[in-house]
């Protein structure tokens, strides 16, 4: 082979090799969800890991990690190494596991920090369409007069829609079955199916069916009525005084992080989602985003956000062993 053409062979090859370099080097941040598809973590998460991983030069992978009411994706973050590299979208279930189960593998405060808060979402209670109940003291009515006989399903034991509907059911003084599924997505379809009695989703994976005569949707959780939904009355408004159930949002990471990387993560976050495009897929899926936070205020919200899961889980009755 021609000298200059071997040189001109090995210079291509140096070129493709330092191409390749910054590429194979590249940072992968995982972003754990601990529910499946369907699930208010899975839906937001996917709003905006693009967006963020552009922001921090790295490939922010959404993984969906199911199990045991979101505990055993979060129990696998919580072991993780503190170095950014290992995060998860955490809801109000974070919070409750810590009241709701007798032995967990992690503490929901002294094992995490919390990087960013996202915002929040109400839930709707909702029914079959061939129930026949029309508004909520409808179906209270109806449930009281079969006690124990109809069921619900959720997104799975120790879930907010397992919470959320048990909370309802004890501040109403109504028994229902419980029967967890997998996810959000495959509780709801349970009562479009007609094979269980009610269900209590995140407005995310309600909405888009409340013109679908296979479903009723009877109340929203919250304690003021949602912009997304306002011809819905709340719970309290609807028959059961007191109740209120929503969800704070937010990114957390394995206790330990240094400071520096923390508010890395959390400045990173704050800009995504002050991005216009973020914020209008956020609010098409029905989270209420903000306020701002920084790092402690967050801190704070979650050690209070514990406090009062506690009392919820106790209202509730529910107990997972």
């Amino acid at each position: 082979m021609n000298p200059r053409t071997i040189a001109r062979a090995a210079l291509a090859l140096t070129l493709l090799a330092a191409a390749a370099t910054p590429a194979l080097a590249q940072r992968v941040i995982h972003l754990v969800v601990p529910f499946g598809p369907g699930a208010v973590q899975d839906t937001v998460a996917r709003t905006f890991n693009s967006e963020l991983g552009q922001l921090l030069g790295a490939s922010v992978l959404v993984e969906n990690r199911p199990g045991a009411g979101g505990t055993v994706g979060t129990a696998q973050v919580a072991k993780a190494a503190p170095d950014g590299n290992t995060l998860v979208l955490a809801a109000a279930s974070h919070s409750l596991a810590g009241h709701l189960y007798s032995k967990l593998a992690y503490d929901p405060v002294k094992d995490f920090t919390g990087v960013a808060y996202i915002g929040n979402s109400g839930y709707v209670i909702a029914a079959p369409g061939n129930l026949g109940v029309n508004t909520l003291a409808d179906y209270v009515k109806l449930v009281k007069s079969k006690p124990g006989q109809l069921n619900y399903a959720s997104a799975g034991n120790g879930s907010a829609t397992h919470l959320g509907m048990a909370y309802f059911l004890a501040k109403a003084g109504l028994e229902m079955q419980h029967v967890p599924m997998k996810s959000t997505g495959d509780a709801v379809n349970e009562v479009l199916a007609g094979r269980v009695q009610g269900v209590t989703s995140a407005v995310i994976g309600i909405t888009a069916f409340k013109q679908d005569p296979r479903v009723k949707l009877l109340a929203y959780t919250g304690a003021q009525r949602s912009r997304f939904l306002p011809e819905l009355p709340t719970v309290a408004e609807a028959g059961v005084p007191g109740y209120k159930f929503d969800s704070w949002i937010g990114v957390l990471a394995p206790a330990g992080m240094p400071r520096a990387e923390l508010e890395r993560l959390n400045a990173a976050m704050r800009k995504v989602l002050a991005d216009p495009a973020v914020q209008e897929r956020l609010t098409r899926l029905g989270v209420e985003t903000g306020p701002v936070m920084g790092v402690d205020e967050f801190q704070k919200l979650l050690r209070a956000d514990y406090e009062t899961a506690g009392a919820l889980v106790k209202a509730s009755g529910a107990r997972i062993e």
